[in-house]
C-alpha cells in the first residue's frame, strides 16, 4: 500500500509540474498530501518539515547558494563570465566545445549555484540554435558530469568509505563513463551548434590570462574545499572578500548584491525540496523497495539496480547510498563491476529526480517545467543505461 501512496504522491508531483506550477507549490502541495497519504500526525508532521528545514544540511546547502550567488553578481558587474566565454572561443575557436567545457569546469565546484554561474555562458555559445529546453538541459547536464567521479562530492566520499573500493580504481575505471556522457550530449543537442572557425593571430597568453582572471575565483573556492575540507561557503566567502579588494569593487556596487543574491524562488525550491526528501524515509517507504523487488523473477544484481535507481529518484543519491550500498555490499559483494553499475544508475537518475535541488534551481532559472528538463534527458538517459551496463559487466569480468 506504501508503494501505492507513493506512486500516487509522484503522479500527483508530476501532474502539477507539467502544468507549470513553481516547484516550490508542487514540492509543497505534494508534501501535504503525502502527509495525508502516510497518515502522518501534526506533530510528527511538524517535526518531518523541522528536520528537513533546519539540519545542517539545509543550513549549509542555503548559505552555499547564497555565496555562490553573491560571487556570481561579482563575475558579471565585471563581465567576467563574457571575457571567459570569449576567451575560450578565441582559445579554441568552438562554441561547441565552450558549450561543455564550461559547464563542466564550473562544476569542479560542488555548489548549487554553480549552475547558474554556467546558464549565461551556455546561452551566449548555443544562442538560438538550441531551444530553451535544449539550453536547459546543456546547462544542468554538463555541470553534474564531475558529480560521477570526483571525490571533492559528499557521494563519491561515502560510497569509498562504504564499500570498501579503492579510490584511484574507481577514479580511472569511471573515466571511460565520463567521456561517454560527454559524447553523448554532444550527439543528441551540442552537435547542433555550428562549427566554428579559430580566429587568426591570437594572442594565447592574453587570452589566458583573460581567462586567468575571469575565473581565479572559481578555481580558489574549489582549491579551499579540496585542501581544507571546508564547506562551501566558507570557503566562498574568503574569495569574495579578496575579489572585492582585487576587482576594485565600492560598497555603492556591493551593497544592492547582497539582497539581489537572495533569490527567494529559489530558496523556497531549496526548502521544499528538503522537506520532501524527508517523507519517504520517515514513512519507512524506502524500507519497503528491497522486499517488494524480491518477489520478481530478476537476479539481484538488477534488483539492486532497480533500488538505487527508484531510490535516487524518490531520496536522492546520499539517502539512498547511506541506506543501501551497505545492503547490496553485503550481498553482492564490492567488486569495482558492481560499484560502478550502481553508481552509473545513481548519477543518471539524479538528473531527472525532482529531488535534486540543481534541477530546481535550474529549471526555475529558465522558467521551464521540471518536465521538460526530464523529456530532454530520457534519450541520453536511456543510452547512457544500456552502454554503462554492459561496460560495468565488462569491468566485473575481467577486474
Amino acid at each position: 500500500m506504501e508503494l501505492i501512496f507513493l506512486a500516487v504522491l509522484f503522479v500527483f508531483l508530476l501532474i502539477l509540474m507539467s502544468r507549470r506550477m513553481p516547484l516550490y507549490y508542487a514540492m509543497g502541495a505534494s508534501t501535504i498530501l503525502g502527509f495525508f497519504l502516510f497518515r502522518v500526525s501534526p506533530k510528527n508532521a511538524l517535526d518531518v518539515i523541522y528536520r528537513g528545514i533546519f539540519s545542517r544540511t539545509t543550513l549549509y546547502l542555503v548559505l552555499a547558494f547564497y555565496t555562490i550567488t553573491y560571487l556570481q553578481r561579482m563575475l558579471e558587474k565585471r563581465e567576467h563570465l563574457i571575457l571567459a566565454e570569449t576567451s575560450l572561443t578565441k582559445l579554441f575557436g568552438s562554441r561547441r566545445i565552450n558549450a561543455m567545457v564550461a559547464p563542466f569546469v564550473v562544476g569542479l565546484l560542488p555548489s548549487v549555484g554553480a549552475v547558474l554561474i554556467a546558464k549565461p555562458i551556455v546561452d551566449n555559445a548555443a544562442k538560438d540554435d538550441l531551444s530553451v529546453e535544449e539550453r536547459c538541459f546543456v546547462t544542468s547536464f554538463y555541470r553534474h558530469i564531475s558529480e560521477i567521479f570526483l571525490p571533492t562530492y559528499a557521494t563519491i566520499i561515502l560510497v569509498m568509505e562504504l564499500s570498501g573500493v579503492e579510490m584511484t580504481s574507481f577514479v580511472l575505471a569511471m573515466l571511460p563513463l565520463v567521456f561517454l556522457l560527454f559524447f553523448l550530449g554532444f550527439i543528441f543537442y551540442v552537435r547542433k551548434i555550428p562549427q566554428s572557425n579559430a580566429p587568426e593571430n591570437v594572442d594565447k597568453k592574453a587570452e589566458l590570462k583573460n581567462l586567468w582572471v575571469s575565473l581565479w575565483a572559481i578555481g580558489a573556492s574549489i582549491v579551499l574545499i579540496l585542501s581544507f575540507k571546508l564547506p562551501v561557503h566558507k570557503a566562498v566567502f574568503p574569495v569574495v572578500i579578496v575579489s572585492a579588494f582585487v576587482n576594485r569593487f565600492t560598497w555603492q556596487e556591493l551593497k544592492p548584491m547582497f539582497r539581489s543574491a537572495f533569490e527567494v524562488r529559489l530558496i523556497l525550491t531549496t526548502l521544499t525540496i528538503t522537506v520532501f526528501k524527508e517523507l519517504p524515509t520517515f514513512s519507512g517507504v524506502i524500507d519497503t523497495l528491497p522486499e517488494f523487488f524480491s518477489t520478481l523473477p530478476l537476479p539481484p544484481v538488477i534488483i539492486f539496480g532497480l533500488i538505487f535507481f527508484l531510490g535516487t529518484l524518490l531520496a536522492g543519491s546520499q539517502a539512498m547510498i547511506a541506506m543501501m550500498l551497505p545492503i547490496s555490499v553485503a550481498t553482492l559483494g564490492s567488486s569495482l563491476g558492481l560499484i560502478i553499475f550502481l553508481m552509473s544508475l545513481v548519477f543518471i537518475a539524479s538528473q531527472i529526480s525532482p529531488t535534486h535541488v540543481c534541477l530546481g534551481v535550474i529549471t526555475e532559472a529558465y522558467n521551464l517545467p521540471f518536465t521538460s528538463l526530464v523529456k530532454k534527458t530520457f534519450p541520453v538517459l536511456i543510452s547512457f543505461i544500456l552502454i554503462a551496463s554492459f561496460y560495468s559487466y565488462g569491468i566485473f569480468l575481467f577486474f
